[in-house]
């Protein structure tokens, strides 16, 4: 099978994996739909599966790993922030993005907010600019 067709599957690290499980549902609402054993939790979000799996690595990459697109950002951000979620802050200049109360926004309208998880992952939430569709979605 040519890898065009087949599922690729984003991997998120745990130190804890139980630790990381109960975060994942206390904070964003979100069990596994299986138990892979080793391989660790499938979950599935929007119709997209990932897993979530028990790494001594985790937390060590400083970038985003993974992130929603959500039609508000806004009703997102108050939603997390509900369920002790902190949304991050960043003024990083020409190297990356700078944030105001948590969103970086740019000339077309797009905004970004990002997150850490239990195990130190970065994450983040997206709203894509007005009259903008993700390739398969519609308008």
């Amino acid at each position: 099978m040519p890898l065009t067709d087949a599922p690729f599957l984003p991997t998120l690290p745990a130190h804890d994996i139980e630790r990381a499980m109960r975060w994942y549902k206390e904070k964003l609402g979100l069990t596994p739909l299986m138990d892979l054993g080793q391989a660790g939790q499938l979950f599935r979000t929007g119709g997209s599966l990932w897993v979530l799996y028990q790494s001594p690595s985790a937390g060590t990459g400083k970038h985003t790993l993974g992130g929603w697109i959500v039609p508000d950002l806004d009703t997102a951000m108050q939603e997390l922030r509900s369920s002790g979620v902190t949304l991050e802050d960043y003024a990083l200049g020409d190297q990356g993005p700078t944030t105001e109360n948590g969103v970086a926004r740019d000339e077309s309208g797009g905004k970004v907010a990002w997150f850490i998880d239990s195990e130190g992952n970065t994450l983040a939430l997206t709203q894509i600019p007005p009259g903008m569709s993700l390739p398969g979605a519609g308008t």
